[in-house]
């Protein structure tokens, strides 16, 4: 184009003559005398012969309307020139799309098992929840100051009710919130649940070591009468726990309401006590009156509580957490899911070396022999779930997200994790990028701790508290944990912000080698910018211990 301009000027300055009146095209700012010796051509201004291609008249032959041929209509000027124009728009566009990729950071580039991302600028506030403001919801699941009960009298029992709550602490909390609606639904008395001692866990911790019984029963006495032991009358204890003829095993998963009237209480009418066993994810969410529901929520928001010296501990770590630099910061709560059990379980495929990768095979045959099954199909569905967003994300991935979302390296993050897999080397590029992490161990000294360590429930009961008052909490997996923490800040108030990342979204992204960093950071933030904790509207098979708010709140 240079060149052209160049040659079109040159042609310009060396014309002697002026354009003629006559002429068609002589009002056309784009039109010029080119011709060397000042005036027109005879045989109608073409170019003589041996002359160059590239020489002005040559322009002319191949661009006619950059001459004054009286043959060249207006409208092939038009057409030409249009083509031009948008042979240059395309030839710009194309130059900055290369120079532009060239010279893009890309994603991450990893130093041996550091990852060095590029410098973002930090976000305003990302410590805030803005879209916060724009929502009006209220908790209204608390009990009724100075109402009426309709709890029939004792003599009108249909019955008791005995379960085991399995699993970790934070299933066996909704095992018990669970347990409580049962009783309600079936107007029986709840027997105070046993925390069932499980093959993971390895805990013998019994109610009243974690929650305040005494609190529990005083604020739930309106709603579902509870006892804290078998009563006296029924001799064989032995029998509750072990008798096929006392225990209801037949409760289908998410059952509903009505399946416990009609299959459940005629035997608790019949045996007076009967326990339901296995009662993990008994009781449906959608297929349950809204009041039972409430209920629910009334017991895991207001009626369990952790013990005062629990709750003091906790409140301990938190003030620890937000003055580690010397003046008042906030913190994050991470929790990070990355134990070997739980990398197992998702036979999905992580970055490793084959003998890292062959001894996760022979652990997963162990463990999972029929999903195993001879691990021909295991690449197609580790493939699978990572696309629709199903694997836990390494702490590597975490560190980037963290990044692009705009959370500087002096950041103050607590982690709740188990073991993680793969140890320091695992580790190492999240605590690159953000050297700043503790964990209780780190806050707190053995002595403090070692009250807690008798029980490992004690131990999540303060990880629960401490993410649970964070500034920010990021949760990496599913799991029972990240969901309750998650649902009750959405029911205490929701201004707090609570990330839940969109991994599907996320391995698409790191999936893809020419990603700018950049765009990488557009693609987070937009894709992030509601997924901060704020109430949802429920649907179908909702979980209401990650959303409780069609049953559990209403309008401020």
């Amino acid at each position: 184009m240079a060149e052209l301009r160049h040659s079109s000027s040159a042609g310009s300055r060396s014309s002697s003559s002026p354009l003629r009146v006559g002429d068609e095209d002589s009002s056309s700012p784009h039109v010029h005398d080119h011709s060397p010796n000042g005036g027109d051509d005879e045989d109608g201004g073409r170019p003589p012969r041996h002359r160059p291609i590239w020489s002005v008249s040559g322009l002319h032959s191949l661009f006619p309307f950059l001459g004054d041929d009286p043959r060249v209509s207006p409208q092939k000027n038009k057409i030409s020139l249009l083509l031009i124009l948008i042979l240059a728009v395309v030839s710009l566009i194309s130059v900055y799309g290369i120079v532009n990729h060239l010279n893009a950071p890309y994603l991450c580039k990893k130093d041996g098992i550091v990852l060095n991302c590029p410098h973002v600028k930090e976000s305003p506030s990302p410590w805030e929840n803005p879209l916060s403001a724009t929502t009006s919801w209220k908790p209204c699941a608390e009990r009724r100051i100075g109402g009426v009960s309709d709890l029939r009298p004792e003599n009108e029992t249909n019955g008791y009710v005995f379960i085991h709550a399995e699993g970790g602490l934070n299933q066996q909390r909704i095992a018990i919130c669970n347990a409580v609606a049962v009783a309600k639904i079936m107007n029986a008395t709840l027997i105070l649940p046993v925390l069932k001692q499980d093959q993971i866990w390895k805990d013998q911790t019994k109610f009243e070591d974690i929650f305040d019984v005494d609190h529990f029963i005083d604020y739930l006495k309106d709603d579902v009468r509870i006892v804290r032991d078998i009563p006296d009358w029924f001799t064989d204890k032995a029998e509750l726990f072990s008798s096929i003829r006392r225990t209801v095993k037949n409760i289908p998963k998410y059952a509903a309401a009505q399946f416990y009237i009609d299959n459940v209480l005629p035997r608790i009418k019949e045996k007076k006590i009967m326990a339901l066993k296995p009662f993990v994810d008994r009781l449906g969410y959608d297929n349950v009156p809204q009041e039972i529901n409430r209920l629910r929520c009334r017991v895991n928001y207001h009626a369990l509580k952790f013990l005062p010296e629990i709750e003091q501990m906790a409140d301990s770590l938190v003030s620890r957490m937000r003055n580690r630099t010397g003046n008042p910061n906030p913190y994050m709560a991470l929790h990070l899911r990355f134990e070997k059990g739980m990398v197992g379980l998702s036979f999905c495929d992580f970055v490793g070396t084959r003998e890292e990768k062959a001894r996760m095979a022979e652990y997963r045959q162990k463990e999972w022999p029929r999903r195993f099954k001879n691990g021909s199909h295991l690449w197609q569905l580790a493939l699978q779930k990572r696309k629709e967003g199903r694997c836990p994300l390494e702490p590597g991935e975490v560190a980037v997200i963290l990044r692009a979302m705009g959370y500087p390296k002096e950041t103050q993050i607590y982690v709740a994790s188990g073991q993680v897999y793969g140890g320091q080397n695992r580790m190492a590029p999240l605590r690159n990028m953000f050297p700043n992490l503790v964990t209780k161990e780190d806050l707190a000294g053995k002595e403090e701790l070692a009250t807690f360590r008798k029980h490992v429930t004690s131990l999540a009961a303060l990880d629960f508290l401490v993410c649970l008052k964070s500034d920010v909490f990021v949760m990496t997996h599913g799991g029972n944990f990240a969901k309750l923490i998650i649902g009750a800040r959405r029911y205490m108030g929701h201004r707090q912000k609570s990330i839940k990342p969109d991994k599907g979204l996320m391995s698409k992204s790191f999936g893809d080698p020419y990603m700018g960093w950049a765009t990488f950071v557009e693609d987070v933030v937009v894709t992030h910018q509601t997924r901060t904790g704020l109430p949802e509207e429920t649907f179908p098979n909702y979980d209401l211990w990650e959303n409780p708010l069609t049953p559990c709140m209403c309008k401020a």
